[in-house]
């Protein structure tokens, strides 16, 4: 779980986000339903900043029998250092699930997930509809999917996607402008065969001068193995019913946990973020 972001537009740590129905952080309920999809060990990767902050929530707001590491990121240079921060904290012959630690991606989406690394333990990536993708009016960026036989063939990062009017427009100068709502979009929500982890060195040494301003981003790197390396060129793309609730701005926060007690009303979420049922 990427928990290293440093959150610009929100303001704040958003894996501590109070989202739930008594009060708890983004971070507790995802927490809750990897578990319930099956993941047995989590793994935190978090920043020399806000990483204590969610050490000590962790430790006062989870159960004691929760199987949890913590990895740091030592700089912000993106979601490919910072998966490879966890290396000594996982088996690194085993597939394993990434996901960012601050959105909710629902109970189908990580159970399709675990159901695949268990069956097959190739690389995938979880696609939601952009329509079930967005919260609020506010822009954001989405990588838009192009799949092919349920192969993904490329990825699209667009930036300052909007819904208005049951219309979705990216106001990025790229083409076409208005999207069509099933569009599949990655909320990095990704699996990943062991014979990644060399990809994944290989591609920030490749970076060694990587920064802030120039982040090494996994849905870009999978963009390019997609379109130019024939042998890790498969990611299966799964499809989900899930919608992914996600905080990116602070206007968001009232949205999010209407959402969240809306889950909850109708069953399609326990009360408490640990609850097994």
């Amino acid at each position: 779980m990427l928990a290293a972001g440093r959150a610009r537009r929100y303001g704040g740590v958003k894996p501590l986000a109070p989202i739930g129905p008594n009060g708890e952080a983004v971070i507790d309920l995802l927490a809750g339903d990897a578990l319930r999809a099956g993941f047995s060990r989590l793994v935190l990767v978090v920043n020399p900043e806000t990483g204590p902050l969610i050490e000590a929530h962790v430790a006062t707001a989870w159960p004691s029998n929760v199987d949890v590491e913590f990895a740091l990121q030592a700089r912000p240079v993106g979601t490919v250092d910072a998966v490879l921060a966890a290396r000594g904290s996982v088996d690194m012959a085993s597939p394993f699930g990434i996901a960012n630690a601050d959105d909710l991606y629902g109970a189908d989406a990580l159970e399709v997930l675990g159901a695949h690394l268990a069956a097959a333990g190739t690389n995938c990536l979880v696609g939601f509809r952009l329509d079930r993708a967005l919260v609020g009016d506010l822009p954001v960026t989405r990588g838009v999917c192009e799949v092919r036989d349920g192969v993904l063939v490329g990825i699209a990062e667009r930036r300052k996607v909007t819904q208005r009017g049951g219309e979705f427009r990216a106001d990025d100068g790229l083409e076409p402008q208005v999207l069509d709502p099933s569009s599949l979009v990655s909320m990095n929500l990704w699996g990943f065969a062991p014979s990644m982890w060399g990809v994944l060195h290989d591609a920030m040494s490749s970076a060694a001068d990587a920064s802030e301003d120039d982040e090494v981003l996994l849905p870009e790197l999978v963009g390019r193995l997609v379109t130019g390396n024939a042998t890790l060129s498969r990611f299966d793309v799964l499809s989900t019913t899930s919608r992914c609730i996600g905080v990116t701005h602070p206007d968001d926060l009232g949205l999010v946990r209407a959402e969240i007690a809306a889950e909850v009303a109708r069953g399609d979420r326990p009360p408490g973020a640990f609850d097994r049922s």
